[in-house]
């Protein structure tokens, strides 16, 4: 599979994307950049050696912090004859950093004139996705004897970036250049910094006291070798899968993202390029994902989207008492509040998520403490769900927005325009319910009816709890059940009409538990059938809906963490074979992504293609696909806490061979799982 000719490097709360000489050279419309806290920092960044732009030999992306650029000047019918060799060496953290270095290969000695073009149109990343900008402050720079500043300021919202060399540079306002001369078989080099303020009232810098790996490569690494070796060590027979797992072990530690004025603790950011930031959905899927694996992310994405918990109404915001963020952002159109990203909560799942995670983590680790610390927070999203989500007094949760200038018309996880219609493919009126979010209440309340039991002495609210539980489980099967498709709808109108359309919704409420064991196995089979599952993964939309389109945002595409929940699911309503099935077919599919699963990829049959096609605009990495292998993990071993123990249930897919996990960690201390697979009698 071709490789992008983008190059992506990254560090949490700061990212490089570049062309594969390591040029930047950003429109509005292009994500590439330098960028920190939702603002390009830097736009230009185009390497010259005698005025002649270079070409790539190769490039090496070295960690997700670091990459090598090999570059020769010239066409590429000149690159036999080059006599100069230009390498850039690249790693962003704290700050920017690339050495340059430049080595002669002629027998005679040269003069060169090097230069770096260097700007910064300070865009909003809501302006470059919207291929929109239009900046109402002062773009300004100041060229000093060892330094390029670079501003932009409006009111007192103030960005700079600051540029110095090692070597001595001559600095304009436009960039800094070098000359050298090299002797035969000489080299120079020189380390360019490039350093980020983002600067608030009194000219302080907002991002004090964030988490930091520190701005040396050498912190870096120990800090990626430290996260590595603390996780559990997965090996299995080929390789393959024990590289996956590696692939998402790294990319989580690359995209762990530090809130500012919260401490510097960390939580999955989204995905690259445009939600590097918290989202709360995101957020708690991938920890529900990781859990076993990594438990120190769901404690700090659990204080955190606490601490950020709605307390008031506010229309701009769709901010209610208890109701968990959907995002947060950090640039110029939220502060200016020309988005409603400061932070916005128009999600209508991330709420009873936040008590399925809680108590999925307190299962795992057995840290009571942080349950009996949230349980306030737990109490007010649960009431949250009851009073004021029932936007029609039916039981259900329903979402319509109240800022209809910015808002999300979809608030659920298929949040794009169109992706909840009826069965003729017409769009629905608002409020809008779709049913997995039903599932998640029901599953929230049967979990914090234990929390309230066990952890909070309050008995009396577990029954009260659990009394709900049942009856919105037997009224959702009544008003959801699709009598001639033997399905769940994918949503209610606010008259009660079903959305009839078969879509991958219905998976998630088999990891949820609201689905009728009667009518299990119909789910099951709709599942893993021609029509949803296309042989890597199940479709967001079904074959034959009228919306279908196999590169369809969410009307066809395979979303990697979908599937991995759907074959969770599958598990614990006891269809092992289907689960091993979606995880194959998943897995299989991430070896051609070199073990990095996108966002998402295309529904089409896998018999049409001998690879997954790519999804053009998929984010990657993306925090809930990274996490994707690792539920797959724990569905295939049937890793499950058991009364303060580990049980182990494996069924692998068929022709897997065998699988070790070691060292899982829990309340148990840790211990190790193995597995292997079916032998493939066909081959």
């Amino acid at each position: 599979m071709a490789r992008s000719s983008n190059v992506r490097i990254l560090d949490g709360n700061n990212f490089v994307v570049s062309e594969d000489t390591g040029d930047i050279e950003a429109t509005p419309s292009e994500p590439t950049g330098l960028f920190s806290l939702d603002t390009r920092f830097l736009s230009t960044w185009v390497l010259t050696v005698n005025g002649e732009r270079l070409n790539a030999l190769s490039y090496d992306d070295l960690q997700y912090y670091e990459a090598r650029f090999f570059l020769v000047p010239g066409m590429a019918t000149h690159y036999i004859d080059a006599k100069l060799s230009i390498i850039r060496e690249r790693t962003v953290g704290g700050s920017f950093r690339e050495t340059i270095s430049i080595l002669n290969h002629d027998e005679k000695p040269v003069d060169l004139e090097v230069r770096m073009e260097a700007g910064s149109d300070f865009a909003d990343l809501f302006q470059v996705k919207d291929e929109i900008l239009n900046k109402k402050g002062e773009i300004y720079s100041e060229v000093e004897s060892d330094r390029l500043r670079l501003g932009y300021r409006r009111g007192n919202f103030k960005r700079e970036t600051i540029i110095s060399s090692s070597a001595p540079a001559r600095y304009d306002g436009q960039g800094f250049a070098y000359t050298i001369h090299l002797e035969p078989n000489e080299h120079w080099d020189t380390q360019v910094t490039v350093q980020t303020l983002a600067l608030g009232p009194g000219g302080r810098d907002l991002r004090m006291g964030l988490r930091a790996h520190g701005t040396e490569r050498l912190a870096l690494q120990h800090d990626l070798e430290e996260w590595v070796r603390t996780a559990p060590k997965v090996n299995s027979e080929g390789d393959r899968l024990a590289a996956t797992y590696r692939r998402s072990l790294i990319d989580l530690a690359a995209l762990r993202f530090s809130p500012l004025s919260l401490g510097g603790a960390a939580l999955p950011a989204a995905g690259l390029p445009w939600f590097m930031t918290m989202f709360g959905r995101d957020s708690i899927l991938t920890c529900l994902q990781t859990l076993p694996f990594t438990p120190e992310l769901s404690k700090t994405t659990l204080r955190i989207l606490a601490a950020l918990q709605g307390t008031r109404f506010d229309d701009f915001r769709d901010e209610d008492p208890g109701r968990i963020l959907h995002e947060m952002r950090y640039g110029e159109t939220a502060a200016f509040e020309e988005q409603p990203h400061s932070p916005y909560y128009g999600s209508v799942d991330a709420t009873p998520l936040f008590v399925v995670l809680l108590d999925e983590y307190e299962r795992w680790t057995g840290d009571v403490a942080l349950v009996k610390e949230l349980e306030r927070e737990s109490r007010a999203a649960l009431k949250w769900a009851d009073d004021y989500a029932d936007l029609v007094g039916n039981g259900y949760i329903w979402y319509e927005r109240r800022n209809s200038d910015t808002g999300l018309e979809n608030q659920c996880w298929k949040d794009s325009w169109d992706s909840i219609s009826y069965r003729d493919g017409t769009l629905p009126p608002f409020p809008r319910a779709t049913c997995e979010v039903q599932g998640y209440a029901y599953d929230a309340k049967m979990r914090a009816a234990r929390l309230a039991r066990e952890c909070w002495d309050d008995p009396e609210y577990a029954d009260q709890l659990e009394r709900e539980a049942a009856e919105l489980k037997k009224r959702f099967n009544r008003d959801w059940w699709v009598e001639d498709g033997e399905y769940y709808a994918l949503a209610l109108d606010p008259d009660g009409r079903q959305c009839a359309t078969l879509s991958s919704n219905i998976g998630h409420l088999l990891w949820s538990g609201i689905v009728d064991h009667e009518r299990a196995e119909k789910i099951a089979h709709h599942l893993v059938g021609p029509r949803l599952f296309s042989g890597w993964g199940v479709r967001t939309l079904a074959e034959g809906e009228v919306r279908y389109n196999p590169i369809g945002y969410h009307n066809g595409t395979i979303w990697p963490f979908e599937n991995s929940f759907i074959a969770w699911g599958l598990r614990r309503y006891g269809f092992a074979d289907e689960a091993a099935t979606i995880a194959s077919g998943i897995l299989d599919a991430a070896t051609y992504f070199d073990g990095r699963l996108p966002e998402a990829f295309g529904g089409y049959p896998r018999e049409l293609t001998k690879f997954p096609v790519e999804y053009p605009t998929a984010c990657s990495p993306q925090a809930w696909s990274t996490g994707t292998p690792l539920l797959l993990l724990r569905t295939m071993l049937g890793l499950e806490p058991h009364e303060g123990h580990l049980a182990v249930e494996p069924r692998l897919p068929v022709g897997m061979g065998r699988i070790e996990v070691l060292d899982i960690p829990g309340r148990w201390g840790k211990v190790d799982a193995f597995a292997r697979g079916r032998l493939d009698l066909n081959h």
